[in-house]
């Protein structure tokens, strides 16, 4: 058992607060017709264009047919482009439109701008130990295998989400 003891508020403001960022992308991202969930694809598409369909859905962390509908409706909307990987003749490759790639740099200052708000009055010492953190936080839950529960001596697997 450890010294130190769990900060009862951390899973509430950590929560909490992203809700309030999701709810801000929403507000801010209605005017591009397009959800909160396809900006992420898209932004991730951006990174790395002609990803596989399942490599997109694991690095979101949805289900494949999730990814599909979501796809599915990315296309009609003229965002994103689906090609046959020639080595695979099952696997699509992804890819933005110029429509995508045209409404990144404006979306980019949206994010850039949601940040800003959030990040107000915290200095850039503090914004850069706030990230190392979260991302030691990150490394932590990502990391490990199954840990027993004290009580039941069941693990919680690594999909687990509990808000």
């Amino acid at each position: 058992m450890s010294d130190i003891e769990p900060i009862p508020a951390f899973g509430a403001a950590l929560a909490d607060t992203a809700r309030l960022l999701r709810r801000r992308f929403d507000q801010r991202l209605r005017f591009t017709g397009s959800t909160r969930a396809q900006w992420h694809a898209i932004f991730k598409i951006s990174k790395q264009e002609g990803v596989k369909q399942a490599e997109l859905a694991e690095v979101l962390e949805v289900e494949p047919i999730t990814l599909t509908r979501l796809l599915d409706r990315m296309g009609d909307g003229g965002w994103v482009e689906r090609k046959p990987d020639p080595t695979d003749r099952r696997a699509r490759l992804l890819y933005l439109t110029d429509k995508a790639r045209e409404a990144l740099v404006p979306m980019r200052l949206v994010v850039d701008e949601i940040y800003e708000e959030a990040l107000a009055g915290i200095s850039p010492a503090e914004r850069a130990e706030l990230v190392r953190i979260l991302s030691k936080i990150r490394a932590n839950l990502s990391d490990r295998t199954a840990q027993p529960d004290d009580q039941t001596g069941q693990g919680a697997g690594k999909g687990d989400h509990h808000e």
